[in-house]
């Protein structure tokens, strides 16, 4: 049976589907020597490249599905490479077999808290997409003056650049003078949404941390630029929630603790803090 080529490239973790569909369109892939082009379907006995290099998919139907808690550092940016030589939230990241990481959407660069990786781009696009209304908890530092009446605005929809926005929920969290802590949730995630949203109010966002996507939480043992594999259980929820099937097999091994020992971890970050610190030195 065939599929759409997209969806066969975001599957062996090349990328998200929408990802895929921008890298076709831009003449990266091509079935049985035709470079491809959007709409076209493959098959199984189909000789599938991507950017020149064949892709197997029989290897990476056979890859299981893998996600990624990351505790995301301000500072540290999204992109896989930054020109300008900033940490990247990739530079961690273990190793894949076959295919690579790809984000579960974004955080800016003065954002830190909880990312997602997974190793299946059907997954990362089907949790991205916003009818599947997932949500988001962050924990918001404003500075200003925080009314009922702004509350009630922001609870019940305002008007943004690129559409109606709103938060499902604002609970207040205490702080100090005009610093105060506010915890938001919403359903969606589009660019700098919760920044843009307190900003209409004529307050500003000091410091914003992501601590919840869905019903997974950023573990509190877990430091700054450090990530943790989550297991099976997990990675089914994710998959029952956006309509996948079930994932069967996973390489964490019962009672595994080597790979996420919070001392273990704690070391290899400083290592990578203090290496990041000495770059940025020699660059200026």
């Amino acid at each position: 049976m065939s599929e759409k080529l997209q969806k066969i490239l975001a599957r062996c973790g090349l990328g998200s589907r929408r990802e895929m569909e921008a890298a076709i369109d831009a003449g990266r892939a091509s079935i049985n020597g035709q470079v491809a082009k959007l709409g076209d379907r493959a098959e199984a006995e189909d000789v599938i490249r991507f950017d020149e290099q064949v892709v197997d998919t029989q290897r990476a139907a056979n890859e299981p599905c893998r996600v990624l808690i990351y505790h995301k550092s301000d500072g540290e940016i999204c992109s896989r490479h930054d020109p300008e030589g900033r940490a990247t939230v990739f530079d961690r990241l273990p190793r894949l077999r076959t295919g690579r990481w790809i984000a579960v959407g974004r955080l800016d660069v003065n954002t830190q808290g909880l990312l997602l990786f997974t190793n299946d781009g059907e997954l990362a696009n089907r949790l991205m997409h916003p009818k599947f209304e997932i949500e988001r908890e962050y924990a918001v530092r404003v500075f200003g003056e925080i009314t009922d009446a702004m509350v009630q605005r922001l609870r019940m929809g305002i008007t943004l650049d690129d559409g109606e926005a709103k938060f499902t929920s604002v609970k207040r969290q205490g702080g100090e003078g005009m610093n105060q802590w506010v915890s938001v949730t919403l359903n969606e995630g589009r660019n700098r949404e919760v920044r843009r949203m307190w900003e209409a109010q004529e307050v500003q966002v000091s410091r914003l941390i992501r601590t919840r996507y869905g019903q997974i939480g950023l573990p509190k043992s877990l430091p700054r630029s450090a990530w943790k594999e989550v297991d099976l259980e997990t990675v089914n929820y994710l998959r029952q929630m956006v309509h996948l099937p079930a994932e069967e097999k996973t390489l964490l091994k019962v009672g595994d603790k080597v790979r996420n020992r919070s001392a273990r971890i704690r070391r290899s970050v400083r290592k990578y803090q203090i290496q990041k610190r000495q770059n940025d030195r020699s660059a200026n």
